[in-house]
């Protein structure tokens, strides 16, 4: 399992990625969305 420090890093990462403006392929978009949602509630319910 990874740490929670690992998780952060990873969704940080892909969050910059989502924003770069050459990131602008609306299906690939809407993919770093749902993986990137995924991965907020993952962190809140190890946290609850």
């Amino acid at each position: 399992m990874r740490s929670e420090d690992e998780i952060r890093e990873q969704y940080e990462f892909l969050k910059e990625e989502l924003d770069d403006e050459e990131m602008n392929h609306e299906g690939v978009r809407r993919m770093f969305s749902y993986y990137r949602r995924a991965l907020g509630w993952v962190l809140e319910e190890e946290h609850m």
